[in-house]
């Protein structure tokens, strides 16, 4: 079969029309089945995780391929025919997903086999999946990209592309060098590092200019963040990509509850670099489940007195500023609306341990984690005896007592946007690393690039990396507009399982010397674990908020 571009969009959205049908009609069928006197019942969603999950990974296929397809048919933005070849060949892999899931076990999702065998096997249906997924496809793909060097058109403004160039620029020439001797090493963040983004004024970008941030004051620019954070983790994760998800999250918790005093104290602080941020919400017993946090502040003369312990704090010890998640108020039936944020200093350490006493007594002790990757930032658990905070340093003051669970809301959106920056980040160090290899290794008399069973590797994850970039800036301008809540969440939830598979094929690209520390694809491979673990479980975003989303919208 002869590869053909495709010329236009028309049978790759009537596919996903389809397939965006039938996922509705099962959704409304599970709320239905999941609600109780109108509202969604988590207890009878519970009964069957499985298929709860499995519509949170359908739902976000879905609407990645629809926005895959709007994308490469703008023509402004650069696309030609390697785009549009890729978005509708995983287009045509979304929708026999869904209708291959749906159909292993109809009865549970609510539908008849006949109506799925009508709506999402008919002929139309059929051809398109046929001659889409064909293998001269992926040949193609891989041909284009290797002919070409193009992975696919970023989409970016002038000003935005600029940005990106400068940030890949530094992760090539101050970053790259230096990560795997880090990560051998378990080492700390270089210095050079730290204050080579300083200099660059990255750790204002989700700053407004007011406070000394690179923000504009009109509107939020989330496309800046996200560029400059895929550019970092494509040099490494561990010790460039993660230093601004910090910074993130403590300033959008300032801005979305800190008092006009607090805003103007901290956050040009924080954009400038004077002051690294620690986030400590996490506990021994308490990931997820935020609501159940223990760890306690006790109003004292003065201010507050922390005690308890915080679990999976990245960076705590370098860190001079920390956001702790705290439990305020003494009523344990508040849940999470007992729980305030208060904002604690403290000296910054470079070691994997580190033991602070104030002259007052109080105490803050931390010990590094050992991981298998994302080294560089170290991850502590960390110990409160006693810890003295002063008053003015309870985000929102009296008024915001209760409301922390709500602020820390609002800066783990833009921190789960940013995960998945990341890990497209990853991904395509990964990919290009795969490509290279692919290109120079020789087996059988011949690179193993010729194999069609490399290229199809190589294609597929071309696409995966692509559709995930470009739904993720997607959900920036939604979130630029104090919208996409949810979308982010749903992003996060895909770009960080599939950085797994894209950075396990490249990983077997390279045969035995994958697994070799010689090569930084085995560093990506485990690095991309983390993705699907931090900053909220993979399990938690689809059922209890990805899934409870889409059945809340049929509930009533």
């Amino acid at each position: 079969m002869a590869t053909k571009a495709p010329t236009d969009s028309s049978a790759a959205k009537q596919a996903l029309s389809k397939s965006s049908a039938i996922i509705e009609q099962v959704t409304k069928a599970l709320a239905a089945k999941c609600s109780s006197n109108g509202k969604v019942s988590v207890s009878k969603m519970d009964q069957n995780q499985f298929v709860q999950y499995q519509i949170a990974w359908l739902t976000s296929e879905q609407k990645i391929a629809e926005n895959f397809i709007e994308y490469a048919w703008n023509d402004s933005l650069g696309t030609g025919e390697l785009e549009k070849l890729m978005a509708q060949v995983f287009a045509a892999e979304v929708v026999s997903h869904i209708r291959t899931e749906f159909s292993s076990r109809a009865s549970e999702y609510g539908i008849s086999t006949q109506e799925l065998v009508s709506k999402l096997f008919d002929d139309s249906t059929n051809k398109f999946l046929e001659e889409s997924s064909a293998i001269e496809n992926y040949n193609h793909i891989a041909d284009l990209i290797a002919s070409t060097g193009s992975f696919g058109a970023y989409g970016l403004s002038e000003d935005h592309e600029m940005f990106r160039q400068t940030f890949k620029q530094f992760a090539e020439e101050v970053v790259a060098p230096k990560a795997e001797h880090v990560h051998r090493h378990d080492d700390i963040v270089p210095e050079e590092i730290i204050q080579g983004l300083r200099d660059m004024g990255c750790f204002g970008l989700c700053i407004p200019e007011t406070y000394g941030g690179l923000q504009p004051n009109d509107k939020p620019d989330n496309i800046s963040m996200l560029v400059v954070t895929e550019e970092l983790s494509r040099g490494s994760l561990g010790i460039a990509g993660s230093l601004i998800t910090r910074p993130e999250i403590l300033s959008k918790a300032l801005l979305k509850g800190g008092t006009d005093a607090q805003k103007e104290k901290w956050l040009p602080l924080i954009a400038s670099g004077e002051k690294m941020g620690g986030i400590m919400v996490t506990e021994p017993n308490y990931g997820s489940d935020v609501a159940g946090v223990s760890v306690t502040a006790k109003k004292v003369d003065g201010g507050w007195s922390i005690n308890g312990v915080k679990t999976w704090c990245t960076f705590a010890g370098y860190a001079n500023l920390l956001l702790i998640l705290v439990r305020t108020e003494t009523d344990p039936e508040l849940k999470h609306k007992g729980l305030s944020i208060v904002l604690a200093e403290k000296p910054s350490f470079t070691g994997h341990e580190f033991d602070y006493k104030q002259d007052g007594g109080g105490r803050i002790s931390g010990k590094a984690i050992g991981t298998i990757g994302y080294r560089g930032m170290h991850s502590f658990e960390v110990s409160f005896e006693d810890y003295f905070v002063p008053e003015e340093n309870l985000i929102g003051g009296e008024a915001g007592r209760g409301k922390g669970f709500y602020f820390q809301m609002e800066g783990f959106a833009g921190g789960r946007i940013q995960t998945a920056a990341r890990a497209n980040g990853v991904m395509q160090a990964a990919l290009e690393a795969g490509l290279r290899y692919a290109q120079e290794r020789q087996v059988f008399q011949k690179p193993i690039f010729d194999y069609n069973l490399t290229k199809y590797k190589i294609a597929r994850m071309a696409m995966i990396v692509q559709a995930s970039r470009q739904f993720t800036n997607t959900v920036a301008k939604l979130l630029d507009n104090h919208e996409g809540q949810m979308e982010a969440t749903l992003i996060k939830f895909y770009a960080s399982k599939v950085a797994e598979w894209v950075t396990r094929e490249a990983m077997q690209i390279h045969g035995g010397m994958g697994y070799a520390e010689e090569y930084a694809v085995s560093r990506y491979f485990v690095d991309a674990r983390v993705f699907s673990i931090f900053e909220g479980a993979e399990e938690v975003m689809a059922l209890r908020v990805i899934a409870k989303s889409l059945m809340d919208q049929y509930s009533a």
